[in-house]
């Protein structure tokens, strides 16, 4: 099996070094100074215990890369930009070709279903960390994370078996679940709070904006009749698996979202997740003004490379009580 990570920022650079570190056969696929870096010098990982650099073959479009009848790509890129890496890959890959969506949000697999036969799901707990080119690092040790896999829309097979086998012997716990998009879906309830964290630092996780994107959310989801797993069914996943330990004598100071707008890479997921909700929010009646604001002020953030953690809770609790719920593009 030969693996194609197509996108190796954070979470792609992490289970790309682990993959390759394992023994395994991998590609990443990364752009800019990123590809520099890991064409010049490799991949470098950092973890608690170590500082590593890999000889981790890389290509910057997926049209460079010899695609052999055992590829499978385990696809990490962000949300926003499943739609141009399925096209690419359209154009260079077997139809046949297996692709994972290592990806939060639920939107990417229907999207990477209309082109490809094999779809798999992954439900993601990978704390890790892409802010510098050719460095990632990975702040749970030993254990890297969880990554479970199912067959997209449900069910598995002998291939979903195959890859979470080659997570689990690359340090991530990985299970086969039948039902892999009630975990994702379950998931995204816990990711509402990455626009959160990004805006206004990451001890708001917890307080009013967080009780109230939440409300919303499950709200939406009974009304739709949409199933996904429980915060026990989560915490008992978790039980004590995932470690976080500093690195370089700091902790990992914001998620996915957090270091987009540390990277001021001009965009961010949110609109495939609190957008998610704001969505269907509008189609089962319900609304949804904390997702929709955020949704708005993660935009505005990273249009004009605000830094993260630069709004005050209190400042969008205001903008709310005045209405000011701003707009998203869903």
């Amino acid at each position: 099996m030969r693996f194609v990570v197509f996108g190796a920022g954070a979470v792609g650079g992490v289970v790309a070094a682990r993959l390759f570190a394992a023994g395994h056969d991998v590609v990443a696929v990364a752009r800019g100074a990123h590809l520099r870096a890991m064409t010049e010098r490799g991949l470098e990982l950092r973890t608690a215990d170590e500082t590593v650099v890999l000889p981790i073959a890389v290509a910057g479009e997926a049209r460079a890369i010899a695609w052999h009848p055992d590829s499978v790509v385990l696809l990490t890129v962000k949300s926003q930009h499943t739609q141009q890496a399925i096209q690419a890959l359209r154009t260079c890959a077997p139809a046949t070709t297996p692709i994972a969506c290592l990806q939060n949000g639920v939107a990417n697999e229907p999207i990477a279903a209309r082109s490809f036969g094999a779809v798999y799901g992954v439900s993601v707990m990978c704390p890790t960390l892409h802010l510098e080119p050719g460095i990632v690092e990975a702040s749970s040790s030993p254990l890297t994370g969880i990554l479970d896999i199912g067959r997209y829309p449900e069910g598995s097979d002998a291939m979903a078996e195959q890859i979470a086998s080659a997570f689990g012997n690359a340090t991530f716990s990985s299970l086969v679940r039948q039902d892999i998009m009630r975990w994702k879906w379950g998931k995204l309830l816990t990711n509402l709070g990455n626009a959160i964290e990004a805006a206004c630092g990451p001890a708001s996780r917890r307080g009013a904006l967080a009780d109230g994107v939440r409300a919303e959310a499950v709200a939406c989801l009974d009304a739709a009749r949409i199933e996904f797993s429980s915060d026990r069914e989560d915490v008992a996943r978790r039980g004590d698996l995932l470690q976080l330990r500093p690195i370089g004598g700091r902790p990992r100071p914001g998620g996915s979202t957090w270091q987009s707008l540390a990277r001021g890479s001009g965009d961010v997921e949110t609109e495939f997740l609190n957008g998610e909700i704001v969505r269907l929010g509008e189609h089962v009646g319900i609304a949804t003004p904390v997702n929709r604001l955020l949704c708005a002020v993660a935009l505005e953030m990273a249009q004009r490379r605000t830094p993260p953690g630069s709004y005050a809770e209190s400042d969008l609790l205001d903008r709310l009580r005045r209405g000011q719920y701003g707009g998203t593009r869903a």
